[in-house]
């Protein structure tokens, strides 16, 4: 049953709850990450200068971090037009990280409660701290922006569908491995391009904390699916294969052009068509989303790549697949499939193992 209010949405999960009395910890590592997890907490009331201002005059992100600076459109549009779509394509970036921080919110409570072991019980909880710290820090941000652009139907679907999954495995894959992947990706590219003090250092903070939530993912998550069933370590995998569907519509075969580089499609290149808050971020900025989607097929018939540049993290190549990859939920049978769809699973943890261990 789903339930409507004012200002949110409600329903029915069919989560379980798993008691544990048992309290010798049996996952070392797991409990490391809990230790870790205590000695790293932070304050965002008292760890933060925010009597910074945000100067709306001064781009929030820079250069070529910048994707649609490469449109021939964008180079056309007045000078106005520029730094309102910079401006609102930055707001509508970050409020895709505070949306998807409260789902993070909600699926950390849940492991909190549905995973089996003690230890990991423990650091669910640290987690389900982290992520409230993070809810408030995007929050008290976008306060200063004085606008929040809603939630992106992909991003929505994902969590939506992972808090309705029904097993612990699959929260833990949906969130610690899909979405805290590409957040971590998506924070370390935000730092690199963007123009504002407050936000680097509210990123840099969140980030540290991402790292340990995607670890998890692997050490935990991992150990699970190497004792299931076969049977049920396919359908884990599925679980996997539909969230990167769901995340990344151009790389699993779906049409229109799409950036990989954001958190749940909060900056997709397309023409947003089906992302009612992005038409609203051209609408704000006086563009015609009928314009846009044409810029953006004028741009990618021309070769013109609209990922932001200057060193950044190819968040799907460079994370998700190697995570998921790395706890066995790329099997054979779905590796094939990602092949059908024109896509190398890709199993080099490089460049993941670099940002998990960001203190």
């Amino acid at each position: 049953m789903t339930t409507e209010t004012e200002t949110g949405q409600g329903y029915e999960t069919p989560m379980g709850v798993a008691w544990e009395f048992d309290y010798d910890v049996s996952v070392e590592s797991v409990q490391a990450l809990y230790e870790k997890a205590k000695n790293l907490q932070w304050n965002v009331t008292t760890d933060i200068d925010w009597d910074r201002e945000v100067d709306p005059a001064r781009p929030i992100l820079e250069g070529e971090g910048f994707g649609f600076s490469q449109m021939p459109l964008f180079q056309r549009l007045s000078k106005a037009q520029q730094d309102a779509l910079r401006a609102h394509s930055a707001a509508y970036r970050i409020s895709q990280f505070l949306h998807g921080e409260q789902g993070a919110l909600m699926t950390a409570a849940t492991l909190s409660h549905s995973v089996p072991d003690y230890e990991a019980k423990l650091y669910s909880a640290t987690q389900t701290m982290d992520e409230a710290r993070h809810v408030e820090v995007f929050q008290k941000y976008l306060d200063k922006l004085a606008i929040v652009y809603p939630m992106t139907p992909a991003l929505k679907e994902l969590i939506d569908a992972t808090l309705k999954s029904g097993h612990w495995v699959k929260i833990a894959i949906g969130m610690n491995i899909v979405v805290e992947g590409i957040a971590m990706g998506a924070f370390h590219n935000m730092i690199r391009v963007t123009g504002c003090d407050l936000l680097r250092d509210i990123t840099v903070l969140t980030m540290r904390d991402e790292a340990r939530h995607v670890a998890f993912g692997n050490l935990y998550v991992g150990q699970a699916i190497s004792k299931m069933h076969p049977d049920d370590r396919e359908d884990a995998a599925d679980f996997a294969l539909a969230a990167l569907g769901v995340m990344a519509p151009a790389l699993m075969g779906s049409s229109g052009p799409r950036s990989e580089n954001d958190r749940g499609g909060d900056s997709r290149s397309g023409s947003g068509r089906d992302d009612p808050a992005f038409i609203q971020v051209l609408v704000n900025s006086e563009i015609d989303p009928r314009d846009f989607a044409k810029g953006i097929r004028e741009a990618t018939d021309a070769g013109i790549s609209l990922e932001p540049r200057g060193g950044t993290v190819r968040i799907l190549h460079d994370l998700v697949l190697p995570a998921l990859s790395r706890v066995g939920l790329i099997t054979d049978r779905t590796r094939e499939i990602l092949k059908e769809r024109s896509i190398e699973p890709n199993a080099d943890t490089s460049v993941l193992e670099r940002l998990e261990k960001v203190d």
